[in-house]
């Protein structure tokens, strides 16, 4: 940044500093915390050369400061998970209601508001892409865009099937049934990635807006649907007022989706995710959400576990996600290795 030339670029200049207050977010709080274990340590030393009648009250005191340092420690190992490429990156989010009708539709709608509390908690920026109301109740798809410091990181662990058990709500006979819902996550992919979509491989169709109207949102045909015709991909677009953004928009989750098809297609263990199962269905879950006949959410990739449905279901989702994380680190990758050796 001292350079003379540095602000002859404004554009490349401002990602320099991007970079660079990314890095400090990253760095600043190891070398804090390094401080306050110093201090600790002087602290500890202080105590151990008191007389007994003093010292009990300064170690309660040293006690309570080395727990407090240990939530902080938490925090600081998990986000050193978060070294992928595109970790820091906003995510799309995608949600596709699977096997088991309007009970699907309606446990879509549960996981879109679940994951709306989700990024409120942690401070996301969420807006709403598109989202397709069911036939009778609920929706049948949703995509939400969450803006903030490692929204990719974080949001990655929910790719998968979730899967929901209760006493359903449309059957007169209170049965229980049990349902599916498929989560897709993506990083939005910026200009540093080389991603060329030709006119001739996208078809784009326009329409009137669905959802809830006024300001003329759904007055004119400004919704935006892109296929890309040699993949087969779908990508829809309606929460702008402006045909053009939408587009925009459209296409840049478009050039996200293809990055990820990408790098699907270079992975040997593609058996993580999903996509490789097919059917949204039996077999291919990776959480279990059970109200009746009892109260559990399971993980079943890490055996994370909890009874407070309630409160997962408002968007407590953290635990899973560090679960996950830890499960995914290379220290417990290495220790899986050196065990099975």
């Amino acid at each position: 940044m001292g350079a003379p030339a540095f602000w002859d670029n404004n554009e490349r200049a401002q990602r320099h500093i991007v970079k660079l207050n990314a890095m400090k977010r990253s760095i600043l709080p190891v070398i804090a915390f390094q401080k306050k274990v110093d201090d600790t340590d002087v602290m500890l030393e202080l105590v151990q050369a008191l007389d007994a009648a003093d010292r009990e009250a300064h170690e309660t005191e040293l006690q309570g400061s080395v727990a407090a340092m240990g939530d902080e420690l938490d925090k600081l190992e998990i986000a050193s998970f978060l070294t992928g490429q595109f970790d820091r990156n906003n995510a799309f989010l995608s949600l596709q209601a699977g096997a088991g009708g309007t009970e699907s539709c309606d446990w879509a709608d549960m996981l879109f508001r679940m994951y709306n509390r989700w990024a409120e908690r942690r401070g996301f920026e969420v807006e709403v892409q598109d989202v397709q109301a069911g036939d009778q109740a609920g929706i049948t798809k949703a995509t939400l865009f969450l803006k903030g410091e490692n929204a990719y990181g974080y949001a990655k662990a929910e790719r998968g099937v979730h899967r929901l058990v209760r006493i359903s709500p449309f059957d007169s006979n209170k049965r229980r049934h049990t349902s599916f819902c498929a989560v897709d996550v993506i990083a939005e992919i910026t200009e540093d990635i080389d991603i060329e979509i030709p006119e001739s491989d996208i078809r784009v169709d326009v329409y009137r807006s669905s959802g809830k109207g006024g300001q003329g949102v759904n007055t004119t045909d400004s919704a935006v649907r892109v296929t890309h015709i040699p993949s087969g991909i779908v990508v829809v677009c309606q929460n702008e007022r402006s045909q053009i953004k939408n587009r925009a928009s459209a296409m840049s989750v478009l050039k996200a989706r293809l990055y990820e098809k990408r790098l699907d297609e270079q992975r040997s263990e593609m058996e993580r995710f999903y996509g490789e199962k097919g059917e949204i269905g039996w077999g291919s879950q990776i959480r279990s959400y059970v109200l009746q006949p009892y109260q559990m959410v399971k993980d079943l990739r890490t055996g994370c576990s909890t009874s407070d449905t309630q409160g997962v279901l408002d968007g407590e989702l953290d635990r899973f996600i560090t679960a996950w994380l830890r499960a995914g680190s290379p220290r417990h990758r290495n220790k899986d290795i050196q065990m099975d050796d």
